[in-house]
């Protein structure tokens, strides 16, 4: 049985909010699906979006998921599974910021999967395509379409396929 806690990853006290929800269960799987866009050529960004984006994208992940493990919530057997971005690997125009905190999430999946794989702990990384939402229909409409023609489909993914990947990661059937 799951369940959902609502709280900015950012802020301080998230780390003690999900503590205090967990109470004494702890936690089989982390899934860190929170994500940010403020678009802009490098020269053009204002450093507080620089900023914010490393914070969702990046931080917020590394610093809960350290702070589960050094609490022991975070379960033998569990899965932690984060959301980069393709965008991470080949970098993406007017999105310096997005492209590399999403990177750099990506790095540190790969430098911290050995640690965390100790205690038998799986720790994956997700980059999808041009994925379908909320966040992607705010885009200029031509900017959307390259984006979907850029997949070996030539269509966008819809986040029912992440959501699919993000399960089979979470089950037993991932644990090589």
């Amino acid at each position: 049985c799951g369940s959902v806690l609502h709280v900015d990853v950012c802020d301080e006290g998230a780390l003690d909010a999900i503590h205090e929800a967990l109470g004494e269960r702890g936690v089989d799987i982390v899934v860190h699906n929170a994500g940010v866009t403020r678009d802009r050529t490098l020269a053009k960004m204002k450093a507080e979006n620089w900023d914010l984006v490393f914070d969702v994208n990046l931080h917020a992940p590394v610093t809960l998921t350290n702070g589960l493990m050094e609490s022991k919530a975070l379960r033998a057997g569990g899965r932690v599974i984060a959301l980069s971005s393709v965008s991470g690997i080949a970098g993406n125009m007017g999105q310096t910021n997005y492209a590399a905190s999403k990177a750099a999430l990506a790095g540190w999946v790969r430098g911290n999967a050995s640690a965390l794989g100790r205690r038998r702990i799986t720790l994956n990384a997700i980059a999808p395509g041009f994925i379908e939402t909320r966040m992607t229909e705010a885009m200029p409409t031509a900017i959307r379409e390259v984006a979907r023609r850029l997949s070996a489909l030539s269509q966008g993914g819809a986040p029912s396929d992440v959501a699919d990947a993000v399960t089979f990661l979470a089950t037993p059937s991932a644990a090589a």
